[in-house]
């Protein structure tokens, strides 16, 4: 074979285990977590050397996987939850988890997240929405080891209460972002396990004294499908004065006009959501029962005052 031929047969075939490290490192950021470790992982020693690159690890993001496919009522299955706990924790091992700064996860356990606490002590953000086995142990863990949380996630997890927030709060003084919302029985039937469905939080007015009496710099809150009472909103609205972002839709014992009047002392509010996401008091369809929403709109007290 002439040099020229040679030359010409490398370029139409790379050797693609002796490219540099710094041209290795550029192609697999363009990757995702998952194709990562469904492919080059499994080429040669060079490319898992170049897997095992702090840069890679900084984030740690399944969600996409979970929003790409139809909601299962096999992920809420102990035995999905297993691998979703062997995940983390393998990923957070294979890192070392220094350099995890976010983690975003569905259906892990206390066992899982207590280990992101010893080992992530730079974590900033973490969603584990959807994990009915995480408690206010593993919680706490977090509020202890990871001070520099600024956006937390617990969407559907049931078995954290108020004690978890005031540690978050108390621990976590750069905490901006709170999402904390509730199944939508109406549209989780069929897939979520009924007992947990039945098992709603009632102490929504405790929940949000405990948001407003220790996390004061908040500037996003999403408190969807809630219980609290309009007794509540008050602590919000004095505690929580930074707050640019309010969601409070589907919360069946507030009208979108008590929801006005206790945002009024927030001078940063650029987006409030109320109706039309209201839900009405029994819960059920808007659609079916949208007189609800009528009646809440226009047939206020104020309404009648001359």
């Amino acid at each position: 074979m002439t040099e020229k031929n040679h030359e010409e047969d490398e370029t139409r075939n790379p050797n693609w285990a002796e490219l540099t490290s710094k041209y290795l490192t550029n192609i697999l950021s363009r990757l995702s977590l998952e194709e990562r470790w469904t492919g080059p992982m499994f080429v040669c020693k060079s490319w898992i050397h170049a897997c095992k690159d702090p840069c890679f690890f900084s984030v740690v993001d399944l969600e996409s996987i979970f929003y790409s496919k139809t909601e299962s009522s096999l992920w809420w299955s102990p035995e999905f939850e297993r691998k979703i706990d062997s995940l983390l924790i393998f990923v957070v091992n294979w890192s070392g988890g220094i350099n995890i700064k976010e983690i975003r996860i569905r259906h892990c356990s206390d066992q899982s997240l207590s280990f992101v606490a010893q080992r992530c002590p730079n974590l900033q953000v973490l969603s584990i929405k959807c994990s009915p086995n995480v408690n206010n142990a593993s919680i706490g863990k977090i509020a202890s080891h990871c001070p520099m949380l600024t956006e937390l996630d617990i969407g559907y997890c049931y078995e954290i209460s108020h004690e978890s927030l005031e540690l978050i709060g108390s621990n976590c003084p750069n905490l901006k972002i709170l999402k904390r919302y509730l199944l939508n029985s109406s549209q989780h039937v069929g897939i979520v396990p009924n007992e947990y469905l039945n098992a709603c939080p009632q102490d929504g007015n405790v929940e949000v004294s405990a948001i407003g009496k220790f996390m004061p710099n908040l500037e996003h809150l999403e408190i969807r499908f809630s219980k609290l009472t309009v007794h509540a909103l008050a602590t919000i609205s004095e505690g929580c004065v930074k707050l640019e972002y309010w969601d409070l839709c589907g919360c069946a014992n507030l009208t979108s006009r008590d929801i006005e009047n206790a945002s009024t002392n927030l001078k940063n509010m650029k987006r409030l959501e109320i109706p039309p996401c209201y839900v009405p008091r029994d819960v059920f369809s808007t659609e079916r029962y949208g007189h609800w929403r009528l009646y809440d709109e226009r047939f206020q007290p104020s309404s009648f005052q001359i």
